[in-house]
């Protein structure tokens, strides 16, 4: 029997060690111990300011009790920022203040990366302990809050600790420890999706998220110039609000947490939806209708009518332009001899879907309720925005990659054509 150049030339591949039960015990304890790490250290960052804010409250009464209620309030905004519904004064708030959550992604992420073995062993045990940390504060909590509280309320509450726990608890942990260029989560990835999607689906995929990220970075100039220009508003909220200047810095720090909210809310105004402030406010570049506030510093930042201008209703065009850019970043990664009508079809559809996609999640989480009756409703429609933010980079991205391959078909009626083999392009 023959043996081929390529058998011959074939690498031999070292068989894995068969793992004991011990060793695979030692793997899922690194884990567990980045997971013990990560809830620790973001819940005593949350603590340090709701204890120091309490403490320094004139209704603190003594010592003990403001540590008590600086660790429930601690609690319940630790687990809001994973998600999971506070219930606070007779009213369920859903707003997630995102930079809790980019908080907890990034200490997950840190501490996977420094104490955890990337193993599949480490990854579970570290979910899985992460996750079992949210819901053991979930159900605490509601036990605190009431002597008996309602189970159904504490079941939801603890369906959100679980989501939470596996959507940012197990993200951050698979990027801090598989998400090296050559490590074994994005090094194995592409090869599995070849049979799902074509490469140039994915690469729409890719640039879809590209337009949105350029979209997202226009609402942070944009929240800027509103924290900016209504930096006067804001700090005479705040001096009405009475208390010391340690007060006030807290409370501007624990504000903070909401600002990755309004830069989303910004965006929605970019777009045109706009978004809400309580049921019947309006705030949008077409117009603007705010109605009474609640006295937050934050919320003297926001656009007043003076922002809602016939030149302000343009603004889905820094839209549409942002999906320019995404096709023009898909197109760069083409082979413009080889490219087909059905490619682009993909590479449309694939900006379109992630763009839209992910600001309906995004929009989801940072608007809902943040307070009984009119406060019920805050943010933009998470649905409606992601349809237009859908259609308007979708369609910059058309624009772009149409007008490419008309001005590659008009070259080519200058010049002899290349040779064509009749293969697709190769998206990478």
């Amino acid at each position: 029997m023959s043996t081929t150049a390529s058998s011959r030339n074939a690498p031999v591949v070292e068989p894995e060690p068969t793992r004991t039960f011990r060793d695979r015990f030692t793997l899922a304890s690194s884990g567990v111990w980045a997971a013990l790490q990560a809830a620790g250290l973001s819940y005593a960052v949350v603590a340090l300011l709701a204890v120091a804010a309490v403490l320094d409250s004139p209704s603190a009464s003594g010592s003990d009790g403001g540590l008590g209620a600086g660790g429930t309030a601690a609690t319940g905004l630790w687990l809001l920022g994973h998600g999971v519904p506070l219930a606070a004064a007779g009213a369920t708030v859903t707003v997630v203040p995102l930079g809790l959550t980019a908080l907890a992604l990034f200490v997950t992420h840190v501490t996977a990366k420094r104490s955890a073995v990337p193993t599949l062993a480490a990854w579970l045990g570290g979910t899985i302990t992460y996750t079992l940390a949210l819901v053991a504060a979930t159900v605490v909590l509601a036990a605190g809050a009431s002597p008996s509280p309602a189970v159904g309320e504490v079941a939801v509450q603890v369906g959100a600790a679980v989501l939470g726990g596996v959507v940012l608890g197990g993200g951050g942990f698979a990027l801090g420890m598989f998400s090296a260029p050559d490590g074994p989560l994005l090094a194995g990835l592409t090869p599995r999706l070849d049979p799902v999607l074509p490469d140039t689906a994915r690469l729409g995929l890719r640039a879809g998220l590209v337009g949105l990220g350029l979209l997202t970075a226009l609402g942070g100039v944009l929240t800027t110039v509103w924290i900016v220009l209504g930096r006067g508003t804001a700090a005479e909220v705040a001096a009405g609000l009475g208390g010391s200047w340690f007060a006030v810095v807290v409370l501007l720090l624990t504000q903070a947490a909401l600002v990755p909210n309004l830069v989303l809310w910004s965006t929605a105004w970019l777009a045109g939806p706009g978004f809400a402030v309580g049921a019947d406010s309006t705030f949008s570049a077409a117009a603007t209708d705010a109605g009474p506030l609640p006295g937050l510093p934050l919320l003297g930042v926001l656009p007043g009518p003076a922002w809602s201008t016939p030149v302000a209703q343009w603004t889905p065009v820094l839209v549409v332009g942002c999906g320019a850019a995404a096709g023009w970043f898909a197109w760069r990664r083409l082979e413009p001899n080889l490219v087909r009508v059905p490619d682009l079809a993909w590479i449309a559809g694939g900006v379109a879907v992630a763009a839209g996609a992910v600001t309906v999640v995004l929009q989801q989480v940072a608007g809902g309720s943040a307070g009984a009756e009119r406060f019920a409703v805050v943010g933009a429609d998470a649905w409606v925005t992601g349809g237009v933010v859908a259609a308007e980079i979708g369609g910059g991205a058309v624009l772009v990659l149409l007008g490419a391959v008309a001005h590659r078909w008009l070259a080519a009626r200058r010049s002899p054509a290349a040779p064509d083999d009749g293969s697709t392009p190769a998206g990478t």
